[in-house]
């Protein structure tokens, strides 16, 4: 897009533009991959299985028997300040405050052949290349760098299930394309289980790879073929403490031997290349077999167009970005909110072949016969705003995602709904069991159109599982003492907005007994509060609150990934009665204001890895999720002004455009679906209600196009950056009260007009 044509896109009406502009073109996939590394930057199609992108460093879970912690850099493989590529993978998560993945890394090399990544001070020692930001592009579905050492051109594009390499090579007779089966993201010897691959002739390759690492038993199969015959090819096996050897030395391994098995494997191909010559790499994933890996590559990408399979993956995405289609102030406004909507479609991911085929919980293969199957589900940080996104402008697809969650349950021995699953496991990270939230919305609001009564059998089993992480003690004592658990607190706030979640579920579905049951669990959070301080605080087994306590420290006090002062907030689904517990309307908002401008430092998160000083306003901790409800409570204290100022605020403060432009790791398109619900003008505080909180919207127009094909038209009147108070707010010309929005009234369709002022009301 020439600057001529973005400056009128800035300055006629949206209506005007809106057929006109790329909207991927505003996307910039590197924003928030400075400091904690969370994003990546290569190359997918919205909820592609392949997430294909540059590793940057091949960093170790573990040194000298501990963890590394600088590990958690590279969640997702990429650091923006790095300086050498060690390669290409195929798996990546998007802004997860753990790992895995990283599978199947290639790397193309020209000269002496090497088959260690070397270091980051010595790149010449092995495979890595250095590159600079200078030579490298990264777009929606496109990535592309210039690798220095071996001055290879370097472009990756992907479809659903298939990475598509492109590699311009110098004139060489010396050329080679490393296929490392060793390399991952967290990774430490004993991660790979076992590797096998089959060459099949000189273009085809296939096999799969099982690690045991955040996914305890992940199985992931491949095909790879190049565009044109490798001349030889080699195999470095580094299994060298295998004790039996059997049998397989009567063969020479490592050199055009086409059966390979082992743990550490690490694989060349060698081509003659003419000056400027590409060489081409299609690279297919399956969860079940190496067959339908296969097939997923000739289905999807028969030919060898590269810039066809970028067109097309980028077509995609466009059709995804024009879900909602705004008007804003600036350039910069545009990046931060089409950059937001990329970041909420990375992840969950297709999880299935193209004939329908996925590997279950169960280890078995099962058949998605009328919905797609999806995996990698973060739900402690998605079911906040995420999930509720989906629903709005996307239910279908969320649609599959609860019938993904329910066949985990089906097929989970243990009986439980997932709480974080990837690749046919459950990884059981954080707290809480938040698919109830997602299910029970998704149902409430007429998303999800599968068995009702079954999902909430499945939601009251994974809420009465004794033996996980203090529920028994949860039932029985009505709050978790600190003995069980170290974020006692924490877990019992969630737990009680879930088990609210399942009232809700059960009183539609006529269950009174369970809903009863469940409606006084959701209760259990009052047992935490100690109102001679004021916070929530951990209680003993006794019942006596614990006595050494510190409200600001984010570690070691019963929370996880936060403190007293935000935590204290935590009860989405009873604000007013919480507001009430801890004195009322104007004590809530004193202690709001407190939050947002008191000062916490840094020794007081010194130890917790997830929370950085950029994430942070005051002691409002933006950068992890438990408190992204918390600028909208002023609604209850009858000041919304305040709500506009925050939300506002926040916006401006952590979001920005550069390689560090969010305030903490995005958490699997949270964070970004916090700033465009945000961005609107209205938030779902309660995901299992009905309900959105109205809040002060930062756009100047936008059009929301609807699934149903009804379109909800929101306009800001006088929007400006000083203009962030809102007199009063129409939806189809009705007045809107109580600063609520009905999700039913939404997905109608039609207007909603928000008034601007410069001056609080």
């Amino acid at each position: 897009m020439n600057i001529k044509k973005l400056g009128l896109l800035l300055l006629l009406p949206l209506s005007v533009t809106a057929q006109e502009a790329s909207l991927t073109t505003y996307v910039k996939p590197i924003i928030g991959t400075a400091k904690m590394g969370h994003t990546f930057p290569g190359a997918t199609v919205p909820f592609g299985a392949v997430q294909l992108s540059p590793d940057t460093d091949t960093i170790p879970y573990e040194v000298g028997g501990k963890y590394n912690g600088d590990v958690y850099k590279y969640c997702a493989g990429y650091q923006y300040a790095d300086s050498t590529i060690v390669g290409f993978s195929h798996t990546h998560f998007s802004g997860t405050g753990h790992s895995d993945l990283g599978d199947f890394l290639i790397m193309p090399t020209v000269g002496k052949l090497q088959m260690n990544p070397g270091t980051a001070q010595h790149p010449e020692n092995g495979y890595r290349s250095r590159f600079s930001h200078d030579n490298e592009v990264a777009e929606a579905n496109y990535y592309r760098v210039k690798l220095d050492e071996p001055q290879v051109l370097a472009e990756l594009t992907a479809s659903t299930r298939v990475g598509f390499h492109r590699y311009t090579f110098p004139a060489s007779t010396d050329a080679h394309i490393i296929f490392d089966l060793m390399a991952g993201i967290y990774n430490y010897d004993d991660k790979n289980v076992w590797t096998v691959v089959k060459v099949i002739n000189d273009t085809l390759v296939t096999g799969y790879r099982q690690t045991n690492g955040w996914a305890r038993t992940r199985t992931v199969y491949f095909a790879m073929t190049f565009s044109k015959p490798f001349k030889n090819y080699g195999t470095q096996h580094n299994d060298k403490t295998q004790a039996y050897k059997g049998f397989w030395r009567k063969f020479d391994q490592d050199h055009h031997f086409p059966d390979i098995a082992g743990k550490k494997i690490r694989m060349h191909f060698d081509f003659d290349t003419k000056a400027n010559e590409q060489v081409q790499v299609k690279f297919a994933l399956s969860p079940v077999s190496m067959k339908n890996a296969l097939e997923n590559m000739q289905a999807e990408i028969p030919h060898w167009d590269f810039d066809r399979t970028k067109q097309e993956g980028q077509a995609l995405w466009e059709k995804e970005l024009r879900k909602i289609v705004v008007d804003l102030p600036s350039k910069a406004d545009y990046i931060n909110f089409y950059t937001a909507m990329y970041h909420a479609a990375l992840m969950p991911t297709v999880y299935m072949d193209v004939n329908g085929e996925y590997k279950g919980l169960d280890q078995e293969v099962h058949q998605a016969s009328d919905f797609t199957n999806y995996t990698s589900f973060s739900l402690w940080d998605t079911f906040r705003a995420f999930h509720p996104y989906l629903n709005l402008i996307n239910p279908t697809r969320n649609a599959d995602m609860v019938a993904s969650m329910m066949k985990h349950y089906d097929q989970n021995v243990l009986h439980m709904l997932p709480i974080w699953s990837h690749y046919a496991n459950d990884n059981w990270c954080m707290s809480g069991y938040h698919s109830v939230s997602v299910i029970a919305e998704a149902i409430l609001k007429g998303v999800y159109k599968g068995d009702a009564m079954a999902a909430l059998n499945a939601c009251v089993q994974t809420a009465n599982t004794r033996d996980y992480e203090g529920i028994g003690a949860y039932i029985d004592k009505g709050y978790i003492p600190d003995e069980v658990s170290g974020t006692s607190v924490s877990n019992t706030l969630e737990y009680a907005y879930d088990d609210w979640c399942i009232a809700q579920l059960a009183k539609k579905l006529g269950k009174t007994g369970v809903y009863e049951t469940f409606l006084q669990r959701s209760t259990h959070w009052k047992n935490m509060y100690d109102k001679s301080i004021g916070f929530m605080r951990p209680r003993l087994a006794d019942g006596s609150f614990r006595k050494k306590f510190d409200v600001l420290k984010t570690d070691g006090e019963g929370f996880i990934e936060g403190n007293a002062w935000n935590f204290s907030l935590y009860v989405p689904h009873d604000p007013e009665g919480m507001m009430e517990n801890m004195g009322g309307k104007k004590r809530l908002s004193r202690y709001l204001d407190s939050l947002f401008t008191m000062h916490l430092p840094d020794e007081f998160f010194a130890h917790t890895e997830d929370i950085t000083r950029d994430g942070i306003i005051g002691n409002y901790v933006h950068g992890n999720e438990p408190a992204h409800h918390v600028a909208y409570l002023y609604n209850s204290t009858g000041e919304p002004w305040k709500t506009q100022e925050k939300v506002r605020m926040i916006l401006k403060n952590q979001y920005h455009n550069g390689a560090d432009g969010l305030g903490g790791n995005d958490d699997c398109g949270q964070m970004s679906a916090w700033f465009i619900f945000s961005s609107l003008g209205f938030y779902p505080v309660s995901p299992a209600s009905n309900e959105y909180w109205l809040g002060s919207p930062a756009v100047n127009h936008a059009v929301l196009n609807l699934e149903n094909g009804k379109q909800l038209v929101i306009k800001a009147e006088n929007q400006s950056d000083k203009n962030v108070y809102v007199k009063r707010v129409l939806l189809n010309g009705q007045l809107v009260k109580n600063n609520r929005l009905k999700h039913e009234d939404l997905i109608k369709g039609g207007e909603l007009v928000f008034y601007m002022s410069p001056r609080k009301l």
